[in-house]
Parts: C-alpha cells; sequence; structure tokens
C-alpha cells in the first residue's frame, strides 16, 4: 500500500496518482483533492488539520494508557520485592 504525500492516507494501488517532479522526488496521491491542494501549495487545509489534530490525540490517549499500565507494573513489582525482602523467623527449640 502506498502513503499519500499529501494527507498521509494509505490507498491502494490502482487509485490516486503518482507525480515524479523534476528534482527526481516521487509524489503519491491519493485523490485530485489531495493533487490540486498539493499544485496550489496548500498546507493549512482544515479537512487535514483536522486528521493530524485527531490521530495526534489517539496517540497521546495510547501513550497516557501505556503510562498508566506501567505504573500498575512497577507498582506491583514493588510489592513483590518488599515481600520477599521480609526476613524469615527461625523457631527455637
Amino acid at each position: 500500500m502506498t502513503k499519500c504525500t499529501y494527507c498521509k492516507e494509505d490507498y491502494e494501488n490502482p487509485r490516486g496518482l503518482t507525480l515524479v517532479m523534476k528534482d527526481g522526488t516521487i509524489n503519491h496521491l491519493c485523490s485530485s483533492k489531495c493533487r490540486k491542494n498539493m499544485l496550489m501549495k496548500r498546507r493549512k487545509v482544515k479537512w487535514i488539520l483536522k486528521d493530524k489534530k485527531e490521530k495526534v490525540e489517539k496517540v497521546e490517549e495510547e501513550i497516557r494508557a501505556e503510562e498508566k499500565v506501567e505504573k500498575v507494573e512497577k507498582k506491583k513489582s514493588e510489592e513483590v520485592v518488599q515481600v520477599k525482602e521480609e526476613p524469615k523467623k527461625e523457631k527455637k527449640k
């Protein structure tokens, strides 16, 4: 699967357009909407910024969830270490 150079969306090969620029860079574009906006040199288009913001929020949520899991695992491992460190009482005869 190729990735659109403009909106960073994955798409199937038969769809879209591949542009080879004069400097040799290859641009894969998924739709005419992306092609036209790229040729007009637009970068701050609402639909792209919205998608990027949603992706960033999802990644941040995943990171927070991973941090919570790590904290819980760390607490469990500390409890296990504390239990192991308790001295054993010997029986006196």
